[in-house]
């Protein structure tokens, strides 16, 4: 039986609320300028036992300055714009990583997201920079999530995956993971951000579920709150959710 986790790409609810209903969310905050390690800190404190934070990692690892994320977060760049992004071997880049991993670790979390642009293409100074950013950075015992963009052929996907022990990130509505185990999907929206899943598409995801676990299950569209609601409760054989009490309570 897949354990599955269930929750949305950011709080679209107040945070007390949120803890009420859910065991899990994706922190957005960290992809574009990562919180303080005290804010970070005081999000564990104040989350119920059990929960879990996953995160996104910082944009100055996976995105070029080009991105227009990086004038969303109004980030103070040091030195030239070519160090920034695609995985690159600089200090700016490693820099980016062990503020990352600083939050990661703050929060407890057990999964890191390297979230990667449709500009980030399978060329060989890509897969280099990937090669070299996975095998040398210290991981801590964190499981590693991938979503490539844009046009990556499934066995190269694989390929890497397999070599670098990543999980591969998808919209399961989009594409299927090629690797197995664990699964990460991200629910981005059939159509985009403001589609709202039907009761078939939730059998559906559920459905692909049981293929994996456990299984990360995170909603990123206009209806994310609604949407997760219904899917906990469709699938509450398989989801652990915490009480408002704070506690956790196993969902037959």
């Amino acid at each position: 039986m897949s354990t599955i986790h269930i929750g949305c790409c950011g709080f679209p609810r107040r945070q007390a609320e949120y803890y009420r209903h859910f065991s899990l969310v994706e922190v957005q905050q960290t992809f574009y300028k990562p919180p303080q390690l005290a804010t970070a800190q005081r999000w564990r404190t104040e989350a119920p036992p059990g929960f879990q934070f996953v995160l996104k990692a910082w944009q100055l690892i996976t995105h070029e300055t080009s991105s227009p994320t990086y004038r969303q977060a109004r980030l103070t760049l040091e030195g030239s714009p070519e160090n920034y992004g695609a995985f690159r071997p600089t200090a700016q880049v490693g820099a980016a990583w062990q503020r990352t991993q600083e939050i990661a670790q703050a929060l407890r979390a057990p999964l890191i997201l390297f979230q990667c642009p449709a500009s980030f293409t399978p060329t060989e100074e890509h897969i280099a920079n990937l090669r070299r950013f996975f095998r040398e950075v210290e991981r801590g015992g964190l499981t590693f999530a991938w979503e490539p963009r844009g046009a990556w052929p499934d066995e190269t996907v694989q390929a890497l995956c397999q070599e670098l022990s990543l999980v591969h990130a998808v919209d399961p509505f989009a594409r299927p993971p090629v690797t197995g185990g664990t699964a990460y999907f991200r629910l981005h929206g059939k159509t985009g951000y403001g589609y709202r899943y039907t009761d078939q598409d939730l059998a559906e995801l559920l459905s692909w579920c049981q293929s994996y676990n456990p299984v990360y299950c995170l909603f990123n569209n206009v209806s994310m709150w609604e949407d997760a609601l219904r899917l906990q409760e469709v699938a509450a054989p398989y989801v652990t959710r915490t009480t408002q009490h704070g506690s956790l309570e196993e969902l037959k």
